[in-house]
């Protein structure tokens, strides 16, 4: 090698750190796949020297290759696999003191609204809902002075975008950390890391495993001593995941490029077609030219995603329009193989107060869209068939 060539590698593309992630690993007998450890004790051989794995609460090996994959695509110091997105969203809540002070968006997901409010509730922490996307929202944040700021780009359902790099500054310039949801995009197509945040949350419910088939979740910090911190408190409390819905997960984590890519030019599709629909009320997708935040989305992520939600015409009634639905399952998840339809009032955001979906902008006659591996025309001649059939 001369002395002038590069010595730095270049940093692997996402698809190949999903293809090789635990690849002949294996010290036992030479495994390419990543075996599955379902021991939930393991070997001291010195009771004086903690082994590297002892319990399956605190490690196990199937978790920790997860763990590194998803470290490695999102960029961070660390990663901690948690037994639902729930979980993982709550992590970082046991570090706060009693009292602390948080600032989430307005129109999150129903459920994440729905934990921060009830600790609201009980006197733990204050909480501030505000529309992330406003000046206002930034001054106001300022003038809180908030421990945590919670993000989630694009918003769920609603698909609103938070300037992330605005509001980590925000962040550093008062002392408080930040946390991103990136279940809607996942580390294909945004990396919140990138953008200044602390913490980068999952539901690997979702797109990571993307088969419909295990309960996870997984938070990701770019500091390596808080994910020891949080490493601690998440065996402290138990919420760790286990290690055959690990398996699982990154089994199903091999094709995320792959399906996250398909998903999305499909979406594309669909959406070019509903714009302008007579029984489509305000189509809320990423990707069209005519989306508010359309110069942001360009910047900060690498693509508009496979998700998309829009109000039903005064005409049509939303209840028969899902039943009319052959192709569309109705079902409270996303990010599948399978394209789902479902009303967040009643469904994924039932936890929200009516007041509370209102002021977000969630309305009774909303309807929200995974867009799946179906064949495009297939998926729009079933939206065509029930838009007909739900007519009042």
């Amino acid at each position: 090698m001369s002395d002038d060539a590069p010595t730095d590698k270049p940093a692997p593309h996402a698809e190949t750190v999903l293809a090789q992630a635990g690849v002949g690993e294996d010290c036992g007998h030479g495994a390419i796949a990543p075996p599955l450890y379902l021991s939930s004790t393991y070997l001291w051989d010195d009771p004086d020297k903690k082994p590297a794995y002892d319990y399956g609460r605190s490690r196990t090996p199937t978790r920790s290759v997860l763990e590194t994959l998803l470290a490695e695509l999102e960029g961070g110091g660390g990663a901690l696999v948690c037994a639902t997105g729930m979980a993982a969203i709550g992590l970082p809540l046991d570090r706060l003191p009693a009292g602390a002070k948080i600032v989430a968006p307005h129109d999150c997901y129903g459920g994440t609204y729905r934990l921060l409010a009830a600790h609201a509730d009980k006197g733990r922490f204050e909480v501030r809902f505000l529309d992330q996307t406003t000046e206002e929202a930034l001054r106001a944040a300022r003038d809180f002075a908030p421990d945590l700021i919670y993000l989630e780009t694009p918003s769920n359902p609603l698909m609103r975008i938070t300037d992330l790099s605005r509001w980590t500054a925000l962040a550093k310039e008062i002392g408080a950390l930040t946390l991103a949801d990136n279940t809607f995009l996942s580390p294909i197509l945004q990396r919140p890391l990138e953008w200044g945040c602390d913490m980068v949350v999952h539901s690997t419910t979702k797109y990571i495993n993307g088969h419909t088939d295990i309960i996870g979740g997984a938070l990701i910090t770019k500091d390596p001593e808080l994910a020891s911190e949080l490493a601690w408190w998440a065996n402290a409390t138990g919420v760790t995941g286990a290690s055959f819905d690990s398996y699982m997960t990154l089994r199903g984590a091999r094709t995320l490029s792959l399906r996250v890519h398909r998903a999305q030019a499909t979406a594309g599709q669909i959406a070019d077609a509903l714009v302008g629909h007579p029984a489509v009320v305000g189509l809320n997708y990423p990707g069209l030219g005519s989306h508010p935040q359309h110069a942001l989305i360009r910047r900060q992520q690498k693509g508009p995603g496979a998700m998309m939600s829009f109000d039903l015409a005064p005409s049509i009634d939303p209840r028969a329009f899902l039943a009319g639905l052959e192709v569309f399952t109705p079902a409270a998840s996303l990010g599948g193989f399978e394209s789902l339809v479902c009303i967040p009032a009643i469904m994924t955001h039932a936890g929200m107060t009516p007041a509370a979906r209102a002021a977000a902008g969630l309305g009774d006659r909303l309807v929200r869209l995974s867009i799946g591996l179906e064949h495009p025309e297939d998926l729009l001649n079933d939206l065509t068939a029930a838009f007909a059939r739900g007519e009042a």
